[in-house]
């Protein structure tokens, strides 16, 4: 995988966010999954033991907690929902195959994220995708809809439309800052989990997501309005 070099820093105060947000998530509560700090459902650490013994029923629970995140960071890396579908379809049976090696005491989240981000750098890699990827447009964001429930019709649009131009502006990044964004902003990660995923070390990520809200501003300047 190739990207701007690590040596091109910007300052590790963000001078814009996407999500008009800023400041590191906090961390994982090291009691294990069942305090998660960002109120997503989790699986208790029963159930991870049953996971790790293949059982059916706690699979099952497993994939209906974690598939919405797996799909939408897979969704959002490949821009292709087809093409999602059929990436998050290995990642679980990717999953399914190395269930042992989860942790109960510990959030499978970014374990999972792990697997799903190198199943997208695998598919990345490969001639065919590059060649389809050219004739890809860019499709409308995971989640975005014109009523959001404010009464408000005109408001509602100026906001669908703010989210389609910061979509527009993660994509356009180069790989290895749009998927500092993501994991970062829309999947909760920490800086450290982050590093874990993408095999780097802490202060690389970090710098990664600087870079990538400092490219972030200067593409969006002027258009939010």
């Amino acid at each position: 995988m190739t990207g701007p070099s690590e040596s091109q820093t910007q300052s590790e105060r963000s001078p814009v966010h996407p999500l008009g947000t800023s400041g590191e998530r906090p961390a994982l509560d090291s009691t294990g999954p069942e305090a998660r700090p960002d109120g997503r459902a989790a699986l208790t650490r029963s159930q991870l033991e049953a996971v790790r013994a293949r059982d059916p029923e706690a699979l099952g629970a497993l994939f209906e907690t974690y598939f919405d995140r797996v799909y939408g960071l897979i969704r959002r890396l490949m821009r292709d929902p087809v093409l999602a579908e059929d990436v998050t379809q290995e990642v679980f049976l990717k999953v399914h195959r190395a269930a042992h090696r989860i942790d109960p005491e510990r959030d499978p989240g970014p374990w999972l994220m792990t697997i799903a981000y190198n199943a997208c750098r695998d598919v990345w890699r490969s001639s065919a995708y590059r060649l389809a990827a050219r004739a890809t447009p860019i499709d409308s964001p995971e989640g975005v809809t014109l009523s959001r429930g404010t009464n408000d019709p005109e408001r509602d649009l100026l906001t669908s439309e703010r989210d389609r131009i910061v979509q527009e502006a993660i994509a356009a990044l180069p790989e290895p800052l749009r998927v500092a964004v993501l994991l970062h902003d829309y999947e909760g990660l920490g800086h450290e989990e982050i590093a874990a995923v993408l095999g780097v070390q802490h202060a690389a990520a970090r710098k990664r997501y600087s870079r990538a809200l400092a490219a972030l501003a200067k593409s969006l300047e002027g258009r939010l309005g």
